[in-house]
This record gives C-alpha cells, sequence and structure tokens, in this order.
C-alpha cells in the first residue's frame, strides 16, 4: 500500500526567500491573470526587483502557484511556474508550495493538487467574510499526498501530463470555431453597414404585444413561489456564457403561469441579461417547451420575416455598430444600465433576408461541430480525472 504523507512534510508552504534580491534584479511577474484555468502560464513579464519588492508574493522557476482567492482556486488557477528566470514574483493571493525535490516530484505535486476532489474540499475549507473567502495555508500543509519514489512520480507526471495535453488541444479546438464564427460575421457584416436597411430593433419586433418584454417585477414574481416541477423559468444563468445553456432548474406552478402568461418565452426569441452580468445575449432552442423569464432578461420576439435570430444574437455581441452604441448609451460599468429602452433603440444595419439565411446556415454548421468537439472535451475530461485518481490510489 502506497504510504501517503501531510504535504508540508515534504514541501515549504509559502517558503522565505533565501537570497536577497537587489532592485535592479530582473525577475519574472505572474499576476492572476498570468495563470490559466487549464494550468499553464503565459511566463509572465520581466520586471526589476525593485518595482514588485513591496506588497508581491516571491517564488522559484518550478515552485507550485496555487490560488488562495474565490473564484480562482475552484476555477483551476494553480500552476507550476514555468518563468524565463529562477527568481520571480506575483500575485499576494498565490499560495507558494515548494517541493522537497529529493523526495517529491514538481510536476506529480502539480497534477495532485489540481484534482478536482482537493478544490471542492479546499472550496469547503475557504475562511473569511463573503467576497474575501481564501484556502487557508492550513488546507494545503495537511493535505495527505501519496508518496512513491521520485522516478516512478516522474512516470505518472508524464503520463498526465500527455492526457492534459489531449485535453489543451481539444479546447483549443472549441476556441478556433469560435472565432470562425466571429470571423464570419465581421467579414460578411462588419465593413458594409452602410449598403444594408436602417432600422432598430424595435422596427424588428414580431408585430404583436409584448414583443419585447422583460420579466415580472417585484411581488408578481416571488423567490418563495418557485416550486419542484412546473413551468419553467429562465434567468441569467441561460444566456450568461452568450449561448443558450441550462442552468440553475427554476419553476412556477401552472396556476401562477396563467396569471404570469404575457411574459412567455417562445423558441426563436432572443435573450439579454439586463441585470447582474449585463449584455449576454442567447437564441431560445426550439426544444423549450412553455417557460416564461425573470425581469433580468429582455425577451424579444422578432419578425422573421425581416430578421433571423441567430443574426440580431452574433449583431448584438459583435458588430461595431452594436458594440459602440451600447457603449456609449449604458450607464455605468459594465453595462449596468443597460434596459428595454436602450435595446428597442438600438441601431442595426440590416442585410437582405438572404444573406442573414445563409449567414445562419454557415454558423449552424460550425456550432454542430463545437457540439462535437464540446462532447469529445467532456468525455476527455472524465477520462482524465479517472487516470488522476487512478494516478494517487497507486493504480497507474
Amino acid at each position: 500500500m502506497t504510504e501517503s504523507v501531510p504535504l508540508g512534510d515534504v514541501a515549504q508552504i509559502n517558503p522565505r526567500p533565501d537570497k536577497p534580491l537587489a532592485e535592479d534584479d530582473i525577475v519574472s511577474f505572474l499576476s492572476m491573470a498570468d495563470v490559466e484555468t487549464d494550468g499553464t502560464t503565459t511566463g509572465g513579464t520581466d520586471r526589476p526587483f525593485g518595482a514588485v519588492s513591496r506588497g508581491y508574493t516571491q517564488f522559484e522557476k518550478g515552485d507550485i502557484l496555487v490560488a488562495k482567492i474565490t473564484p480562482c482556486f475552484e476555477n483551476g488557477k494553480i500552476a507550476q511556474a514555468v518563468t524565463r528566470h529562477f527568481r520571480a514574483a506575483g500575485s499576494t493571493e498565490f499560495h507558494v508550495v515548494r517541493p522537497r525535490p529529493s523526495i517529491l516530484d514538481s510536476r506529480y505535486l502539480h497534477h495532485f493538487l489540481r484534482q478536482s476532489s482537493i478544490r471542492i474540499d479546499g472550496e469547503r475549507r475557504m475562511t473569511g467574510s463573503a467576497g474575501q473567502r481564501r484556502v487557508p495555508h492550513s488546507y494545503l500543509a495537511s493535505l495527505r499526498i501519496p508518496l512513491v519514489p521520485v522516478d516512478e512520480q516522474r512516470r505518472i507526471a508524464e503520463i498526465l501530463d500527455r492526457a492534459a495535453e489531449l485535453l489543451t488541444k481539444r479546447r483549443y479546438s472549441v476556441t478556433l470555431l469560435e472565432n470562425l464564427a466571429k470571423s464570419v460575421f465581421l467579414e460578411t457584416f462588419g465593413e458594409t453597414a452602410g449598403e444594408y436597411q436602417s432600422a432598430t430593433v424595435g422596427d424588428l419586433a414580431a408585430d404583436r404585444k409584448n414583443s419585447i418584454r422583460t420579466g415580472p417585477f417585484g411581488s408578481q414574481l416571488l423567490h418563495s413561489e418557485f416550486v419542484e416541477s412546473g413551468i419553467q423559468v429562465l434567468g441569467i444563468d441561460n444566456a450568461v456564457n452568450n449561448e443558450f445553456r441550462w442552468g440553475k432548474k427554476r419553476f412556477i406552478t401552472e396556476e401562477k403561469y396563467r396569471k404570469l402568461a404575457r411574459y412567455q418565452v417562445f423558441p426563436g426569441d432572443v435573450i439579454i441579461t439586463i441585470m447582474g452580468t449585463c449584455g449576454r445575449c442567447a437564441v431560445v432552442p426550439e426544444d423549450l417547451g412553455v417557460a416564461i423569464n425573470t425581469k433580468h432578461l429582455c425577451c424579444i420576439s422578432l419578425d422573421q420575416g425581416k430578421c433571423l435570430p441567430e443574426f440580431l444574437h452574433s449583431y448584438f455581441l459583435m458588430h461595431p455598430i452594436a458594440r459602440s452604441y451600447l457603449q456609449r448609451t449604458a450607464k455605468g460599468a459594465i453595462m449596468s444600465g443597460l434596459n428595454m429602452n436602450i435595446i428597442k433603440a438600438m441601431p442595426v444595419a440590416l442585410p437582405p433576408l438572404s444573406q442573414q439565411e445563409r449567414y445562419v446556415a454557415v454558423v449552424r454548421d460550425i456550432h454542430h461541430q463545437k457540439l462535437r468537439q464540446l462532447r469529445h472535451l467532456r468525455e476527455l475530461a472524465e477520462l482524465f480525472e479517472s487516470l488522476q485518481a487512478r494516478a494517487f490510489s497507486g493504480e497507474l
């Protein structure tokens, strides 16, 4: 049976610098933004030590950086410091873990700390008030890590490195498809706005009452009225990724729905977040079923003889006219003043329906390819987690 030992016995947690540096010594600097959620780093930037020596964490190449603050820790900002210089500095929100090289391999430790089970457990152990919660030093020190010979650790780390590389490549392929969709839109519509009919979102709405609407306000719909099953209620989480996704399930009764039926959401509607995380947009899928939206969303039912939902979705998120209008009109930071009237008045350079249809056909094909890649990515992620579990239980 593999021996497990407290991490604090085989690694230093937040070690003190063992060599003083002069102010003009060049170090690598890593901010929290330089650490990706897949555990890689950008390499940082070169800075004189004097520019970063106050108020920053010092570490060395090969140390493991563990984000201590929420949500960075939970999102996987845990990386081996691969930097241009041996000496480095970074955010004070990093814990620095330095393995004792004679008994603990750095890459082995990196994979051990990136296990989802550890991140979930670490989140439960966080201390501090809401918005300021952090993983304590003591949690890392007390973690029990399986200790096998260093050569065996390196073999395991190499296997996990190769598997992690496959995941990274699959994520990159998804990103390429997302960028392709944006490029197609901008190349097709971005530079030719003057050739098209001028309209507003309000002009493109279906010719019926409440074709542009927000959800019920105040006492019309209380949180206490949500039930376990019934009529679905859509909120910010359904659009926050700029594509429709099922988030937290919320339902109201049939009786409550009859009172709120004017807020019904239909397949093909465009929903835009106007509270919380504002300015996110999605198209409602065909298999929605009966649903209403909350006050956090503006819902647009389009006259699809004029404008297709996928076109408006792309236009809202990507067209220079739309982005300029929203930045100029919305009040406060991150579109905190976005509302239904602003959306109604947004100018649209409207291409002919035939051109919209050609664009939508291309985008749907890209979307289907992306879905296939995402399914493969989920399968790879599940296999990788299984591989991690076997690696640290002595079965690999």
